[in-house]
């Protein structure tokens, strides 16, 4: 437990920071405040963070309203006014305030204090190596092109046999039993996405422009480069990462061969089209866990999950639908995807997501639990540059909590059937993602280390990457600019670069808590909760050894993963 001071009042109740004229007299009292002492250094990284958290939360409910209002030119001008010209001048002063800090002559007393500063002190130290002035505009123009990305991608919507739907509500006709009907969902919904192509590439180009700027000011060679110390990647590096990849392919992709085999066979087919590969391959009607019109039962049902897994993960889940924290069906002009916001100074999460009634919705809405588990579990250490962990861990969070549902599907289905049919598809749907996580990041590999690249040469690097990580049994015929394209639709390439690796890494650890929890639930339930209230105060390996797991990606490590898998699958009925 921290035995630091509790938070002060530094910053008004009324504060607003839609102006920074309203920020400034905060930021220089900290910038010109004397710190004479380890009581004062205290107090006054307190009030740093207490600011922070108050700026860090306005902007987050900039950026949850323009998700869900997409076509909202008001909600719009309020984000982009924050982007353009609040956060740019927040960037500077928070520099030279980690400078101060690091500069302090008392630190490394308060750290000899807190050892947990130390992670602070070393992230900073590498915020401090890599910041340049001349960056901070180009951090905004980049924030402006993605936010140009997601409005792209928020407008996509169709008009199938009468009704207009989302992309997402498009989705549920792949699992319908009638080919025919398949394959029209599928070709209207890539016909649709084929229209934007050329924007979103002339969107992506100039971001790549950007990136590669932003590490040669830095000093960098590249954005990799500039990446893997932005995100404080001290763990491992890149040649880990690619060699991941290839523990993938060795171990994962005969795996996702032979469930394509098995598929087409089931099917009746000689080779699969990008059509059939959601479809139930026993020619079951399609799994419908809940009605997409019926958000508040989406919402009581998944609650009644994990009260299942422990009634204490019920009780905290329902606080967000209590304080208004839950976005979930899918509409026009929302944002696709889905993520937890933390709302760090009221100390809240908030999920985001797009339900149109299938059974992935039950499991993201599950997966972004988990990330506000955590947030909730973390949220009482004052300090909160201290609160949240390393991405990677983060995902174990949430991919956790998937897994540890998944044997009590029946809550949403009543029989024991299409549960046993939803925990198959869960468990094949981590085998089907190992090796698309593998090309998403090898991809972003070759594109930052590849400067300059023309269209030509990144699509024919993306067909080569991919290649190793697809199965022969898809035929592309007629589709061959779709799958070519297909990295478009992956929001992390555009608007989050090398962030993607991390939920490889998760679902390693993920595996180990559900191996754990099989044996002796309350040990791993036990451990998994004190790993997570741990927030970032422990580096990236002693998180996942809390949790009872190893940060290891060798092939000695995840072979016996994979065999329990398969183990898991085999004792399913089809």
């Amino acid at each position: 437990m921290s035995t630091w001071i509790l938070e002060g009042k530094f910053v008004p109740a009324d504060l607003d920071c839609s102006d920074f004229a309203n920020l400034d007299p905060l930021y220089q009292d900290l910038l010109d405040r004397p710190i004479g002492t380890i009581g004062e250094l205290e107090e006054w990284l307190i009030d740093l963070s207490d600011l922070s958290c108050v700026v860090s939360e306005f902007g987050a409910r900039r950026n949850i309203d323009l998700a869900c209002h997409t076509e909202d030119k008001e909600i719009e001008a309020a984000y982009m006014n924050f982007v353009e010209n609040v956060h740019p001048k927040i960037s500077p002063v928070f520099f030279k305030l980690q400078k101060k800090l690091l500069d302090c002559p008392h630190l490394d007393e308060l750290v000899k204090r807190d050892p947990r500063l130390e992670l602070l002190k070393r992230e900073w130290e590498a915020d401090v190596e890599i910041f340049r002035d001349e960056n901070v505009p180009i951090f905004t123009e980049m924030t402006r092109l993605t936010t140009e990305y997601n409005k792209i991608r928020g407008a996509m919507s169709v008009t199938f046999r009468g009704d207009e739907l989302t992309l997402q509500q498009l989705a549920r006709f792949l699992e319908e039993t009638d080919r025919a009907t398949r394959q029209e969902a599928w070709e209207l919904s890539e016909q649709r996405q084929s229209r934007d192509v050329e924007t979103e590439n002339r969107i992506f180009e100039q971001l790549l422009e950007k990136r590669q700027q932003v590490s040669v000011n830095a000093g960098l060679a590249n954005f990799r480069d500039y990446s893997w110390k932005a995100k404080a990647r001290f763990d491992y590096t890149p040649e880990d990462c690619l060699a991941f990849g290839d523990t993938i392919e060795k171990l994962f992709m005969p795996l996702v061969r032979k469930l394509d085999e098995d598929r087409a066979g089931s099917l009746g087919l000689e080779k699969l089209r990008p059509w059939d590969l959601s479809v139930d391959p026993r020619g079951r009607p399609p799994l419908r866990p809940f009605d997409p019109k019926d958000i508040p039962g989406f919402i009581n049902r998944t609650g009644d999950i994990l009260s299942r897994v422990d009634p204490m993960l019920a009780q905290e889940f329902r606080t967000l639908d209590d304080n208004g924290n839950l976005d979930l069906d899918s509409r026009k002009a929302k944002r696709p995807g889905g993520f937890q916001s933390t709302l760090y100074a009221v100390r809240q999460p908030f999920i985001f997501m797009n339900a149109a009634g299938s059974q992935r919705d039950v499991d993201t809405l599950l997966h972004e639990a988990g990330h506000a588990f955590h947030m909730l579990w973390a949220k009482d250490e004052p300090v909160m540059f201290l609160r949240h962990a390393p991405l990677e861990f983060c995902e174990v969070a949430s991919m956790a909590m998937e897994l540890l549902c998944c044997s009590f599907y029946d809550t949403f289905y009543g029989n024991q059937a299409d549960a046993d049919r939803a925990k198959r598809h869960q468990l094949e749907g981590i085998i089907r993602f190992f090796p698309w996580m593998a090309t998403v990041d090898g991809f972003q590999h070759w594109l930052y280390t590849h400067p300059g690249h023309t269209r030509d040469q990144r699509d024919r690097a993306w067909l080569e990457i991919s290649g190793r990580f697809s199965s022969p049994m898809i035929d592309w015929t007629g589709w061959e600019d779709v799958r070519r394209n297909r990295w478009h639709r992956q929001i992390h390439i555009f608007c989050y670069p090398f962030y993607y690796i991390e939920y490889g890494m998760a679902q390693i650890g993920a595996l180990q808590v559900w191996r754990r929890y099989r044996s002796d639930p309350e040990a791993a339930l036990g451990a998994y909760r004190r790993a997570l209230s741990l927030g970032g105060t422990r580096t990236l390996p002693e998180l996942f050894d809390q949790a009872g797991i190893r940060f290891d990606f060798s092939e000695t490590n995840v072979r016996p993963l994979v065999d329990m898998l398969q183990d898991q699958i085999a004792a399913l009925p089809e």
